[in-house]
């Protein structure tokens, strides 16, 4: 009797123990693949972007997040006003212009370059009866800008090449939305600003590009990046590695369905698909950061210093943490 009391108790164990371990191997795959309503989508990630199309990739992010996460894009019609969301802690990453990133650093906020989002996208507009046929023809002119932005340091640079400076201009502050409204109705001669606006006004006839303005010699076609906080990229490791992980494959989606692309933005923020295909050609989605893209960087901020956009340069290299892109990459090749 005590044998078969032993015996039955041995076998007890085992089937516990064969359970256990099996449980283990279960919970640790339902961890990846959990499609269990009660835990999907529990963690919130919030992203701010701009109403742009090559600030699209955020949109993206759902379909390669894993399933846990449930992810929200946030508008912004400023910049400056994303960053300040993310400082405050109601963001856990934003698209962010290069230009105000610095802008940001070196007034001593903690800001966290991940990725790129996108080079290129200004674009030095024209109306068709200004009188403007090169940048040379500037002089005397009044020219729209989008204050602290990327293509308000590519004006300044253009007027500096071509002999000119501010004074030589008048230069009026827009808004992204009114850009075009002011060119077609003749309150300004000229903008520079950022796709698709360019393009919109070359396909309504009241528009011509002038120039493309990238200088392979100071700062090329650099434009805008991802960021998060230091505190984020500290606390929240597990969240921005995924949501630079997604970046990462949205991005290479996106180049390869470029149709898909564009049919998203013009459903998302209402452009016409005809001036995204010819916004298509001065527009360039990208992640990877190089070492040349952070030189570049560092001719950006002598730049702004330059031009007094800023009263010091902030440590650039500090600002930039590759390593979450680093093992995207390794994750995408895998």
């Amino acid at each position: 009797m005590k044998r078969v009391i032993k015996s039955i108790s041995v076998l007890v164990i085992a089937l516990l123990l064969a359970g256990m371990f099996t449980g283990c191997s279960g919970t640790e795959k339902a961890a990846k693949t959990s499609s269990d309503p009660a835990t999907k989508g529990s963690v919130q990630m919030k992203v701010g972007t701009s109403k742009s199309p090559q600030a699209m990739i955020p949109y993206f992010y759902q379909q390669f997040l894993p399933e846990k996460y449930s992810s929200e894009v946030i508008y912004f019609s400023s910049i400056s006003d994303s960053v300040n969301a993310l400082m405050a802690g109601t963001l856990d990453a934003t698209s962010c212009s290069m230009v105000n990133v610095i802008s940001a650093a070196s007034k001593g906020q903690p800001v966290v370059v991940l990725c790129g989002i996108c080079n290129k996208c200004s674009a030095l507009v024209a109306g068709v009866n200004s009188g403007i046929e090169s940048e040379k023809d500037l002089k005397g002119k009044k020219i729209g800008y989008l204050p602290a932005s990327a293509h308000h340091l590519l004006l300044l640079d253009v007027l500096r090449r071509n002999g000119l400076t501010q004074d030589d201009v008048t230069l009026v502050r827009l808004e992204r939305e009114t850009a075009n409204d002011a060119l077609k109705n003749g309150d300004i001669d000229a903008f520079m600003i950022g796709e698709p606006r360019p393009s919109q006004a070359v396909a309504g006839g009241y528009g011509k590009i002038i120039s493309y303005p990238y200088f392979d010699d100071s700062v090329g076609t650099i434009n805008a990046v991802m960021i998060t906080t230091k505190e984020n990229a500290e606390k929240n490791k597990d969240m921005i590695q995924d949501m630079v992980t997604a970046h990462c494959e949205a991005t290479d989606y996106c180049n390869a369905n470029v149709d898909v692309w564009q049919e998203k933005a013009a459903a998302e923020l209402g452009f016409d698909p005809k001036v995204l295909k010819i916004a298509q050609s001065n527009t360039e989605i990208f992640y990877d950061i190089t070492p040349e893209y952070i030189q570049q960087t560092k001719n950006l901020a002598q730049q702004m210093l330059d031009l007094k956009m800023i009263t010091q340069i902030p440590n650039i290299e500090a600002m930039f943490d590759l390593s979450f892109l680093e093992e995207a990459e390794k994750e995408i090749k895998n």
